[in-house]
């Protein structure tokens, strides 16, 4: 039997921890987060990426988000990008920002790129289950085409019926805005909120 987390703004510590373990053990969730909902799985681990791809209906070689609790949890993984950009970011995360950086080596979430979409979430209990499992995958619930999944009903019935999930109702958010960094200059591939938009901008401005 699939297994159903319901949560109110945050799971308990005992949830936390049994959706740590299921994601570790090599599963895929659906799960909410700071924008939407969205499917889960550890970024390191080939065959779980492998069956998130399958999900989706992916091109194959089309790269995932992936979020981290900390910038350490990035260098860790393989980022390699100028100090003074992960100080900028540092200084906006946790946001709903998601920014492309180079990679020293491709990573299964990665799909072969030498950079990687990256993100971390503003919303606590989803950065300590993070902090846990290690970087995660994120991807939006709906197949590549359909619209965003705002809650576990709305996903598709096949998938529904084959995925872990947790459970938090409505969500109501947009998708994060996207900044490629890895360019001469930054360039947002997708604006979110014009006010953080601008935030972001000024950030940007003062320490490059």
């Amino acid at each position: 039997m699939n297994k159903r987390w319901h949560i109110d703004d945050a799971p308990s510590a005992d949830q936390l921890e049994e959706i740590a373990e299921t994601l570790r053990s090599g599963a895929v969730l659906l799960m909410p987060t700071d924008t939407i909902y969205g499917l889960h799985a550890v970024a390191a681990q080939e065959e779980a990426v492998a069956r998130i791809v399958k999900m989706k209906g992916r091109g194959e070689t089309k790269p995932f988000i992936v979020l981290a609790s900390a910038v350490g949890q990035l260098t860790d993984l393989g980022i390699d990008a100028d100090p003074e950009i992960l100080r900028a970011l540092t200084s906006i995360w946790p946001a709903p920002l998601t920014a492309i950086l180079p990679l020293r080596r491709p990573l299964p979430a990665s799909r072969g790129a030498s950079t990687l979409a990256v993100r971390i979430p503003d919303l606590d209990w989803l950065r300590e289950l993070v902090a846990r499992t290690g970087p995660l995958v994120s991807t939006s619930a709906n197949r590549s085409g359909e619209p965003a999944v705002d809650r576990p009903s709305a996903l598709a019935a096949e998938l529904f019926e084959r995925l872990d999930l947790v459970d938090g109702g409505v969500r109501a958010g947009e998708p994060s805005a996207i900044l490629d960094l890895t360019g001469v200059e930054p360039r947002f591939i997708r604006e979110g909120d014009p006010v953080f938009t601008q935030k972001v901008w000024k950030t940007l401005r003062k320490t490059l």
